[in-house]
């Protein structure tokens, strides 16, 4: 999420260290007990730079180059930096759409066709929602002309996936039942239930052939759809959109599109850059176009259903409520990540999202109407509880606003959450969001009250080496790199033995382009850095630094782990723009720990926007130990 201005402080704000900060007395609702003390009373500025600026830099459509990794075998996968224990499992894009449903059918004879048309596509394609109540059918409209689907890709052929299909009729009709095959087999219609298929009549002739049907759009808003186009040979291309249909009258809104579910991917994609009526209620009709507080988009949306939420709309505290997120195994992350598994910030994007989702719900910017509020992730602090192999694994989130507080032109929220997988936590924390007016975004003072503090290496200027990073991820054969889309640094300037500890220092300095991808996702119509990518950038400069020192060469098969029960905080006092020039960063090692796991480096460290620092990172932990196969 994006880091955040300064603000009051309101009950179990994380333990971080102090800054004095300006008071208000006489605020209601306010607690100061607790483990989270940090955030003052009184409404602080955090941005200079005009927020207007940020729409006009806004990407309406990030268009991605990168192209899916595809290692022929997992020994290279793992050498790359995404160890898949065995499996061939190519990254998708980071753009790629996620399916609501995941499928290992990828094609279909005669009679599992037939199926389809007499609506049994959990018998067909293994799939179910519970609550859902299916109805969609292949081949509503007319006859079956379809005789076999030879295959069925996911982000296959030159779009976002494909079907291959003989067929034995109208070929107009061959085109639309591939697109509705595809569409079944996606599970588009799980969002809405009793949803059926609806696409536009077309002109069409006889014949008998193969039908290639390329997906050149799939998305979920306005309504779930499929588009593309269908090639037959002796035909000109018939370009074709199938469009999931709620029964006529039917709500989709919280709660009403599928029964005893009350957000799902549907709504989250609305919220994130669609209608925020659909998405959150009719209340919040006012914030659709407009710049608000929005879920991520594309590979940084990171929460996917709302199962169960006690609260209601106007109760501000107290509410509890559990949401999940589906991590396929060919998730973009894992295909960039130098981790063993997640890397970090997908665990603190994970976490966060699902505590401001129902921060959002319970309607706090609601108390001011006609003002408009930016969400901002202000601090926090989390600790891994248990490692484990998150691909293919569904992440329970389970969170309670414990308290909020509205002041004029903002208003506090504070959670705390924990992450599962079967059952199980690996993950737990706390954290605080503010809501904020441009007014109170018009200026910003950091985290040292407006004073520009210089890094540690400009107050103890001395020679430096540099480990060059961006070479070593040139390199195909080079281990343990992150690449691609989490290429976030590109050298480090080290200080052997410096740093406020004494261990060892660290420095690097990136120019922000206005065209880098996380803009457009993050958030849509008000574009900052996600601050949890700032986290992971430090990440990435004490990775590079543990290999430079040697600490892989005597492990044979060496991984990056976030190791368990080590605490670790953050605070944001500020956000990363595009018209930002440039990010920094520092980061002091404090502590190298060598154990039967492996090594473990403990650091410090913070961030600067040009003139001001805006992040601080207390405890971050990286892990270096043998890689254990699983089964």
């Amino acid at each position: 999420m994006s880091a955040g201005s300064e603000a009051p402080e309101a009950h179990r704000t994380p333990a971080v260290h102090e800054v004095a900060m300006p008071t208000v007395t006489a605020l209601p609702h306010l607690h100061t007990q607790g483990p989270l003390t940090e955030i003052r009373s009184g409404v602080v500025a955090a941005h200079r730079a005009a927020l207007n600026a940020q729409v006009a830099m806004q990407r309406a459509i990030w268009q991605r180059t990168a192209r899916p990794q595809t290692p022929d075998t997992a020994t290279e996968q793992r050498r790359s930096g995404s160890p898949i224990f065995g499996a061939r499992i190519a990254a998708a894009p980071e753009w790629a759409f996620k399916p609501p449903a995941r499928t290992t059918r990828t094609s279909l004879d005669r009679a599992a066709l037939l199926r389809l048309t007499e609506g049994d596509v959990t018998g067909v394609f293994g799939y179910r929602r519970s609550g859902v109540e299916s109805v969609a059918r292949l081949s509503a409209a007319g006859p079956l002309v379809l005789t076999e689907v030879v295959t069925i890709e996911l982000r296959g052929g030159t779009g976002h996936g494909r079907v291959v299909a003989h067929f034995d009729g109208d070929t107009w009709a061959a085109a639309v039942q591939a697109a509705e095959v595809f569409a079944l087999f996606t599970g588009m219609h799980l969002c809405l239930s009793r949803s059926t298929f609806a696409s536009m009549p077309g002109t069409a002739e006889s014949a008998t052939g193969t039908v290639e049907f390329v997906v050149s759009d799939i998305d979920l808003v306005p309504r779930p759809h499929v588009t593309g186009t269908a090639t037959i040979a002796g035909s000109a291309p018939l370009q074709v959109t199938v469009t999931v249909a709620e029964p006529a009258g039917a709500g989709v809104g919280p709660g009403a599109a599928v029964p005893g579910l009350l957000l799902n991917e549907f709504h989250m994609t609305h919220l994130a850059r669609g209608d925020q009526a659909i998405a959150m209620g009719p209340e919040f009709a006012e914030y659709t176009g407009v710049r608000a507080t929005r879920l991520p988009t594309g590979g940084l949306l990171l929460v996917d259903r709302v199962l169960e939420f006690d609260g209601a709309r106007g109760k501000l505290d107290g509410a509890t409520y559990r949401t999940e997120y589906d991590s396929p195994a060919d998730s973009w992350y894992y295909g960039d990540t130098a981790n063993e598994s997640m890397p970090h910030f997908v665990y603190m994007e994970t976490s966060l999202q699902a505590a401001l989702l129902m921060g959002y719900y319970a309607g706090p910017t609601l108390t001011q109407p006609g003002v408009t509020l930016s969400l901002r992730n202000l601090g926090g602090t989390a600790t891994v509880l248990r490692q484990v192999d998150l691909r293919d694994k569904t992440i329970e989130q389970t969170s309670r606003l414990l308290s909020t507080t509205i002041l004029p032109g903002s208003s506090l929220q504070n959670f705390d959450y924990t992450l599962s997988v079967d059952g199980e936590p690996f993950y737990t924390g706390e954290t605080m969001f503010g809501y904020f007016s441009d007014e109170a975004l018009a200026n910003q003072t950091g985290l040292d009250a407006g004073r520009s503090v210089p890094t540690w290496l400009d107050e103890h200027p001395q020679a430096t080496r540099t480990i060059d990073v961006a070479a070593r991820r040139s390199d195909p054969n080079a281990r343990l790199c992150a690449r691609r889309t989490l290429a976030l640094i590109d050298r480090i300037d080290v200080v052997d033995g410096g740093g406020k500890h004494g261990a060892g220092y660290l420095h690097s300095l990136r120019e922000i382009d206005p065209a880098d991808w996380y803009f457009a996702r993050h958030f849509h119509l008000d574009p900052v850095i996600p601050g949890s990518l700032g986290v992971e950038s430090v990440i990435h400069a004490i990775q590079e630094w543990m290999l430079d020192a040697g600490f892989a060469d005597t492990i044979g098969d060496p991984v990056f782990r976030i190791p368990s029960d080590i605490a670790f905080s953050w605070r944001y006092r500020g956000q990363f723009l595009p018209t930002d020039a440039t990010v920094r960063l520092e980061a002091h090692i404090k502590e190298v720990r060598r154990g039967a796991n492996g090594v473990t480096v403990i650091a410090d460290g913070s961030l600067w926007k040009p003139g001001l620092r805006i992040y601080e990172l207390v405890d971050l932990a990286i892990e270096l130990g043998e890689r254990e196969e699983r089964p």
